[in-house]
């Protein structure tokens, strides 16, 4: 069996990364294109060999056996592909973040329980083996009860978030629009933008959602945020720190710091410098052997994986919809709170 999987939005990332790992495996191929720019729909046809092209989601939901839907459109669009995917039968992955309000992401949730399918958002570091095993050591509780954790990233997107073009995909089929990412009122920002990925690493790992939150930002020459702080509760009461930066060195890429502190240790992880290590109380310490490669990000990952479950295969999801409906309401509660000034309740 070979699934067959359906691409709405081909823009920037469907084109770096969606189109050409489904196309480079065995276990899918992309059966249609849906896009609402007519020019960008031909240039992307023409340029991944893909005949079946549609201008409306509808449509090539009702003309095409679809296993699996891969949304990628901009980041205030992903909920109706979603859901009118997953009422026609079809898994579903949906780039992050999985929606820009937390009533739209209970709605694609709600939709996947519905139809029995799966909804799939590709936060890479969530699909690593580094992620099952932090995840893997919780739950043994070997660092006893969780009271504290801290989650902090960083990305080389000052340009992009400043509203100006990604320098380092310059020359690439598409270039991703400064309306989504520099836009405030299009979901813009380094929150909605990058932190899901964070936020994901810790709700998937943690098996937490968020209580409260309180929030400030600093915003680009755009008007977005460029930095985010936020403290809060997680749903079992442990406290929480929040961070995030877009302004990190091109040369030095995306860096995410998860710390997760017990009533009988501490698990530390970093994908730069990548390290992943437990020690307890007791100096029954444990450290997975890790290399700066490895701790690189893979956005291919969930693809791989994505296209794995429309084959039938048993995977693991590791960024599920329970994940991405936690980590949309701790993103939409902070920005709530960052325009309030006060605490916001998840």
């Amino acid at each position: 069996m070979t699934a067959r999987i359906g691409i709405v939005g081909t823009g920037w990332w469907a084109s770096a990364m969606h189109i050409p790992t489904i196309q480079s495996g065995d276990d899918a191929v992309v059966a249609a294109i849906c896009e609402s720019d007519p020019e960008r729909l031909r240039i992307a046809g023409e340029a991944f060999g893909i005949a079946a092209r549609y201008g409306d989601v509808d449509a090539m939901l009702a003309a095409e056996r679809l296993d699996g839907v891969i949304v990628g459109t901009p980041h205030v669009a992903h909920a109706g592909p979603a859901v009118a995917a997953l009422g026609a039968g079809a898994h579903v992955l949906v780039e992050k973040p999985m929606a820009t309000t937390a009533a739209d992401a209970r709605a694609i949730a709600a939709a996947a329980a519905r139809a029995g399918r799966e909804v799939m958002v590709p936060t890479g570091l969530n699909f690593t083996p580094q992620a099952a095993t932090a995840r893997d050591w919780l739950r043994a509780g070997l660092i006893g009860e969780l009271r504290h954790a801290i989650c902090a990233m960083g990305s080389p997107l000052d340009d992009l978030m400043a509203g100006r073009p990604m320098a380092e995909t310059a020359g690439a089929l598409f270039r991703p629009p400064v309306s989504t990412w520099a836009d405030p009122r299009r979901a813009g920002g380094y929150g909605w933008g990058q932190m899901s990925h964070s936020l994901a690493w810790l709700a998937w790992v943690t098996d937490l959602g968020f209580e409260t939150l309180f929030a400030m930002d600093v915003k680009s020459p755009a008007g977005v945020d460029y930095y985010d702080a936020a403290t809060g509760r997680l749903a079992n009461g442990a406290t929480v720190a929040i961070s995030g930066a877009a302004t990190v060195p091109k040369h030095v890429g995306m860096n995410t710091d998860i710390r997760l502190y017990g009533t009988e240790g501490v698990i530390t992880y970093s994908n730069l410098p990548a390290m992943l290590e437990l020690r307890r109380h007791d100096g029954a310490d444990r450290a997975v052997p890790m290399t700066d490669f490895e701790g690189l990000y893979d956005g291919s990952l969930p693809v791989k994986v994505f296209a794995a479950l429309c084959n039938g295969k048993e995977v693991v999801n590791a960024s599920d919809a329970l994940c991405g409906v936690r980590v949309t309401e701790a993103i939409d509660a902070i920005y709530r709170s960052a325009a309030s000034g006060r605490p916001e309740a998840v």
